[in-house]
């Protein structure tokens, strides 16, 4: 530990944080990865941390001139970023990983580049194969942060330890250029894997959290009062409320197509949705969620908003399964009830009650249902080789737009890709293609239209619900915005401490 992270203990910000895998950019998978590398790292370009809707702003490089057609963009370094252009090309060209040497995760990101070029020092050129409407968000992604060839960074903290599985400690670089514009920011940045909810909640009561991102649902009664508002007693310890607006991000459970139950039976399919019984799942989840009528959750433009002909209903999923074959829920093959599998990971109390109560609803419509719970790495292991008939999963957004959903259901994205359920249907692709080919919004928003249409319809997924976000914080920690892409936040924290 530094000295000043020493001695200005008041300048320190702890917060709980899920296991994070990799502190390389490119291995950057999940969330918790994201959020550290962007303490560490610098992207090209940025999201915009105030901004609602949510826009990109200048990172490393200023925002991109695009050519008429689509297909270059220039990027210029801005005057005061210590690297230049021919790093930022290092970093994307790890990224393109060509020739597989680096195992970058994100190569997805740029499949559309034919060639990244570093045309002078301080401007770089990236030509596209395809039109790609989002591929600037792509260089805000933590994927696409920078080295120095030194491998260090030049964002806002530097990594002083870490012990993996328990705790992470971050010190602030002081040659980062943001510091001007944010002379009170955190010295030290602590993220302390905490696994237990109820410890999170004891530990932030007690000040040893600053932040609490997520309320726990055994918790809810003792944040809220009956008027949905902060308890008083919180209150007057000034600790504060944030959020109360839905999440970027989709809740699901998720069909496997290669089933030859679940994949060749759509009407089976489209029962299962209808005996979802989403007024009691809201109600399980203290009113915290809003109901989910396909991929794309509110705030996003090119959202459909029309109900999904197959949400709760249960007098309609028993004339499905009927019509599925399993009149009353009988399996004509066995004489029994039809017997599906829901494969959860992570068993804690939370999900195996939530489990339960899934069991209750299938039992409804005539279906037995068993669950599977898994450590998270076999679940995923076992999602990625199809050995699943339903899961249980969550997508976040990586940006706000259709595309960056309706991409798990692209054929080519198939498993161990995006597309867990492997999904593969051709007309899909087709109007997909067609938005990401389409000159403006418009038109790409009519596409994407039609392809929130199809997966009505077709039901690969049963789209249960999407989470309000609510997070509490100590009054000791100012300018807390809470927001979909909270990557790198604590550089924009301040505190009068």
């Amino acid at each position: 530990m530094s000295l000043l992270a020493g001695i200005v203990l008041a300048a320190t910000f702890t917060r709980a944080m899920e296991r994070v895998n990799s502190m390389d950019p490119i291995k950057s998978q999940s969330a918790y990865d994201s959020r550290a590398v962007q303490l560490v790292y610098e992207t090209p370009l940025a999201i915009d941390y105030e901004a609602r809707p949510y826009r990109l702003a200048p990172g490393l490089c200023e925002l991109p001139e695009v050519s008429a057609d689509g297909l270059v963009y220039t990027l210029r370094m801005k005057d005061d970023s210590p690297l230049g252009a021919d790093d930022v090309k290092r970093a994307l060209d790890r990224l393109r990983d060509p020739d597989r040497v680096h195992g970058s995760l994100g190569a997805w990101t740029m499949r559309s580049v034919e060639s990244v070029s570093a045309r002078d020092p301080r401007r770089l050129e990236i030509r596209l194969r395809s039109r790609n409407h989002v591929f600037p968000w792509f260089l805000a992604m933590s994927y696409a942060a920078v080295q120095a060839p030194d491998g260090s960074g030049t964002g806002p903290y530097r990594l002083a330890s870490w012990w993996r599985n328990h705790e992470m400690t971050f010190e602030r670089n002081p040659g980062w250029r943001g510091w001007k514009a944010n002379p009170k920011g955190f010295d030290t940045v602590r993220y302390l894997v905490v696994d237990d909810p109820s410890t999170q909640w004891l530990m932030f009561l007690s000040g040893e959290l600053d932040v609490l991102s997520e309320i726990a649902r055994d918790n809810w009664g003792a944040v809220m009062d009956a008027d949905g508002r902060l308890d008083g007693m919180l209150a007057a310890k000034g600790i504060e409320l944030h959020g109360g607006f839905p999440a970027m991000e989709v809740r699901y459970i998720g069909m496997n197509m290669r089933d030859p139950v679940l994949g060749r039976n759509k009407k089976l399919r489209q029962a299962i949705s209808c005996a979802f019984d989403f007024p009691t799942w809201r109600k399980f989840y203290n009113n915290s969620i809003e109901r989910m009528d396909g991929p794309v959750p509110p705030g996003v433009e090119g959202r459909l908003e029309r109900r999904s002909p197959y949400s709760w209903d249960l007098e309609k999923a028993k004339v499905l399964m009927a019509e599925a074959g399993y009149p009353g829920g009988v399996d004509p093959a066995t004489g029994r009830h039809l017997v599906l599998s829901l494969s959860i990971g992570r068993p804690t109390q939370e999900s195996r009650e939530m489990g339960e109560l899934l069991v209750s609803f299938f039992a409804k419509a005539g279906i037995s249902l068993e669950l599977k719970f898994h450590t998270w790495a076999a679940f995923m292991a076992a999602v990625n080789k199809g050995d699943v008939q339903l899961y249980m999963m969550a997508w976040v957004a990586d940006y706000p737009d259709p595309e960056n959903f309706l991409q798990l259901f692209h054929s080519r994205n198939k498993s161990p890709g995006a597309n867990h359920s492997d999904y593969d249907n051709p007309v899909y692709d087709a109007e997909y293609d067609a938005a990401m080919a389409a000159p403006d919004a418009a038109e790409r928003n009519a596409h994407w239209m039609k392809c929130q249409e199809i997966l009505q319809e077709d039901c690969p997924w049963i789209f249960t619900h999407v989470t309000k976000v609510y997070s509490l914080v100590h009054a000791r920690v100012r300018n807390h915005v809470p927001g979909d892409f909270p990557y790198g936040e604590e550089k924009n924290l301040w505190t009068e401490e």
